[in-house]
């Protein structure tokens, strides 16, 4: 299986232009099929074309058991599908064991979002003057202003900012790009982040022709600024190098311990927010699906959800005998 696991993987990238996010969760899911294997089959790892449909069974009988979340388990039968299908048109299987079964059932849960006066006490959190401070308070507001992904802010380079129109270009998922708008607050809390602190930064003129800070030890602030290259980080850390999904969380992570938030928002909890804050403030649906960049409308039906101040709101305004 490893050898065939291999060539999917190969044929992800190459075949279907997948992005290293989604190779990466199949190789995982594989992953974990042979782990199961290797222990089902006493040491070793079968071929593809020797597992059963009943061997499939047990794996998700043991996932289940093991605690695995719905949309973990039917995320691992959709890898083992289209690793089936891979092989069954590359002809080193002659059946899909994984096509007879079925996903898991069950409703999908609500996302935790925050209320208006929670993500402005967020917002706000970031001292304001210190740099990183700066860096921290742009991040987020550019996160709840345009909806995004972690991976999609930390993705973001210089030469993606329209800050005159108040757009920003973003690589969502399966390399797929879109233009979010970027609010007024968004847009100044980048421009102060632009600001230069001495005992920090080195001075590099950016795409609004002002000077940009970036940390002394980058080896970017070795490069001029008329040939300051257009996939430049536009939020760093503080050896100028893009920053990582994981340092974003810890960023939060401290953020939240300061203003006694909720502990269960995540960098993902802002662009729940964004949604729902959209929707129930009167945005229709397609449009909250462009500007998520969700490939399907059914994807973005889960924050058709309202609060239930909205729902009295609007039952009170629209039943005729409601007052």
């Amino acid at each position: 299986m490893l050898k065939e696991a291999k060539r999917f993987l190969q044929y992800l990238r190459v075949e279907k232009n997948a992005s290293d996010l989604t190779v990466k969760s199949y190789k995982e899911d594989l992953e974990a099929l042979a782990e199961y294997l290797f222990d089902l089959y006493d040491g070793r790892v079968p071929a593809p074309s020797e597992v059963t449909t009943v061997q499939l069974r047990g794996y998700v009988a043991a996932m289940h058991e093991a605690g695995y979340a719905r949309s973990t388990v039917a995320r691992r039968l959709a890898s083992l599908r289209s690793f089936y299908r891979f092989g069954l048109r590359e002809r080193w299987t002659d059946e899909n064991p994984a096509k007879p079964l079925r996903n898991p059932k069950g409703g999908r849960k609500l996302p935790y979002f925050l209320t208006t006066d929670e993500v402005g006490e967020l917002l706000i959190a970031p001292p304001e003057h210190d740099p990183f401070g700066m860096r921290d308070r742009a991040m987020l507001e550019t996160m709840y202003s345009a909806g995004l992904r972690v991976s999609e802010i930390v993705g973001m380079n210089l030469g993606d900012l329209s800050l005159a129109e108040g757009l920003v270009r973003v690589r969502g998922k399966g390399k797929r790009e879109r233009f979010a708008p970027l609010g007024s607050y968004a847009v100044n809390a980048i421009r102060t982040w632009f600001i230069p602190r001495k005992e920090l930064l080195t001075g590099m003129m950016d795409v609004l022709g002002r000077e940009r800070p970036v940390a002394k030890r980058s080896r970017a602030a070795k490069i001029s600024s008329s040939t300051l290259p257009a996939d430049t980080p536009l939020f760093l850390n503080k050896f100028g190098g893009r920053l990582t999904t994981r340092s974003v969380a810890r960023m939060l992570e401290k953020y939240l311990n300061q203003t006694g938030l909720d502990a269960r928002t995540t960098p993902h909890t802002l662009r729940h927010t964004f949604a729902t804050h959209l929707l129930n403030n009167g945005a229709d649906i397609r449009s909250v699906q462009e500007l998520l960049g969700h490939k399907s409308l059914i994807t973005t039906q889960i924050y058709t959800h309202l609060t239930t101040e909205n729902l009295i709101q609007i039952y009170n305004k629209a039943h005729p005998r409601a007052n």
